[in-house]
């Protein structure tokens, strides 16, 4: 079998892979490095979780290592991402590679400050890994230009045609110096993808392994014919079984109220979806990757490129949209020849739409009857003790489609501010009212001192649902099955 110096990588990138334990190429990584290596045009094809990010990152910084330094305001290299979380973690695993050579790379996306990004580029950064949005920002404003941009990269070019990016991927990529390398890595190969391939890819080296179709030996697929009552029970149980878990919703709200339900439950749950804030969104992943949190209740903003080691079990709380979406959910898990199991909850309505969804798919799913959370199949896809804890207080009401009760990051988030008294800004005080302003004020500061961060921190939510504190919730809260869980509804 080849290795990375076999392929032509460079030693010192591979002293780098050495440190991280990475030492055997993937299947994608065989086919695509020796050419995009050697600086031709590659459409690589692979599933999610096949090791498409170092088969482009490792010949970027290859051969822009001993070139030119890069000009303030104009980088070298380009590569383009779908989301925020996707691009971070694309920067994660370059940044490594790009100290080994020299060069410096930064993060472009939205959600956050555009200045940082603007000083990183305005001092010159040979890699930008971007978002097309937030990139487009910044050349409309004259803070970057794309003239010497001389290697784009798109990945997960399927997820971004599906998310309507490609018309400015298509301006992006039109800004770049003519006669340069492109690659594009996808999972599948749409008619739209078709497209950009023969609009600006010269003669491209194709490669498919492990393509998003392929069958993964150590992937076990079960389908749960669950009626609406016991579905909440199931998640309880399976949630609070060993190792993490990656819990799919369809929507946002969705996410967020499941995310809800299953810490009141006693399972440490976390949200991730696109009306968090980039910081919640961050804190969140951080509580899954470190372990704080054992659930991450997801919309499909996590189904691609989001990695996280060791995810047990992928479920889809609720039946993904069409068959790609579940492919890229399930490939959470049984990633890098680790086993792992994708289980779907499914109604009575919902049978039919899930088995169609799961022969398009290619996939056969065991497929068991489960009255309640007590059905010993549940013991058998996740073994183990059941836990359930204290809720997780994660950044989960700090979204973006409440601005105005943002809280700022610090060691103070989550709690309310006291109103200020006195003279407003452009306004004289008239008569008594700003008596009446200072003693509404000292009224509000003492409502607020009463409350416990806790609580405020859940009343920044227009959907704040009134409950008891955490802490009471905590000390009342019996550590039992979610079996017993279930009788309680029941009862």
């Amino acid at each position: 079998m080849s290795s990375f110096t076999d392929l032509g990588v460079p030693a010192r990138l591979t002293d780098v892979l050495t440190r991280l334990a990475i030492e055997t190429p993937t299947p994608i990584q065989r086919a695509t490095l020796p050419d995009a290596l050697a600086g031709r045009d590659v459409l690589g094809r692979g599933r999610t979780g096949s090791g498409k990010t170092l088969a482009f990152l490792l010949p970027v910084v290859a051969r822009l290592s001993g070139g030119p330094r890069a000009r303030a305001g104009a980088p070298r290299a380009l590569v383009l991402a779908p989301t925020r979380e996707l691009a971070a973690q694309i920067d994660t695993a370059l940044r490594p590679l790009a100290a080994a050579a020299g060069l410096t790379s930064c993060t472009v996306f939205g959600g956050v400050g555009q200045e940082p990004q603007v000083a990183a580029i305005r001092r010159g950064v040979d890699i930008v890994v971007a978002c097309p949005g937030r990139l487009e920002d910044l050349l409309a404003q004259g803070r970057c230009s794309l003239a010497q941009v001389k290697i784009v990269v798109l990945d997960e070019a399927d997820h971004m045609a599906d998310l309507g990016f490609l018309p400015a991927v298509r301006r992006l990529i039109g800004q770049t110096a003519a006669g340069g390398q492109r690659m594009l890595f996808s999972a599948t190969l749409d008619k739209a993808i078709d497209t950009l391939v023969r609009q600006y890819l010269s003669r491209p080296a194709v490669h498919e392994a492990d393509s998003a179709q392929s069958p993964v030996g150590t992937m076990a697929h079960h389908l749960l014919h669950v009626e609406r009552d016991s579905r909440l029970p199931v998640l309880v149980d399976l949630s609070s079984a060993p190792g993490r878990a990656v819990v799919f919703t369809r929507t946002k709200h969705g996410a967020k109220a499941l995310a809800r339900q299953l810490n009141r439950a006693g399972v440490r749950a976390v949200e991730l979806h696109g009306n968090l804030s980039q910081n919640a969104r961050t804190r969140n992943l951080d509580d899954f990757h470190t372990g704080r949190a054992s659930a991450l209740v997801a919309t499909d903003i996590a189904a691609r490129g989001i990695h996280v080691d060791n995810v047990a079990l992928v479920i889809h709380a609720d039946p993904p949209a069409d068959h790609k979406a579940y492919l890229h959910r399930s490939g959470r898990t049984a990633r890098a020849g680790n086993s792992g199991t994708v289980i779907t909850l499914a109604t009575t309505e919902q049978i039919r739409e899930v088995t169609q969804l799961a022969r398009a798919a290619g996939i056969r799913p065991t497929t068991t009857r489960v009255a309640s959370a007590a059905h010993p199949i549940l013991a058998t896809l996740a073994p183990g003790a059941r836990s359930l804890s204290s809720p997780v207080v994660a950044a989960q009401a700090e979204t973006r489609s409440t601005p105005a009760q943002r809280r700022p990051v610090g060691e103070d988030r989550g709690t309310e501010p006291t109103p200020r008294t006195g003279r407003r800004r452009g306004r004289r005080p008239a008569g008594n009212h700003g008596g009446r302003a200072a003693d509404h004020g000292r009224r509000a500061g003492r409502s607020t001192a009463s409350r416990s961060p806790a609580v405020t921190a859940r009343t920044s939510s227009p959907e704040h649902e009134a409950g008891p504190s955490p802490a009471k919730r905590s000390s009342s809260r019996p550590t039992h099955s979610a079996a017993a869980f279930s009788a309680r509804r029941a009862r």
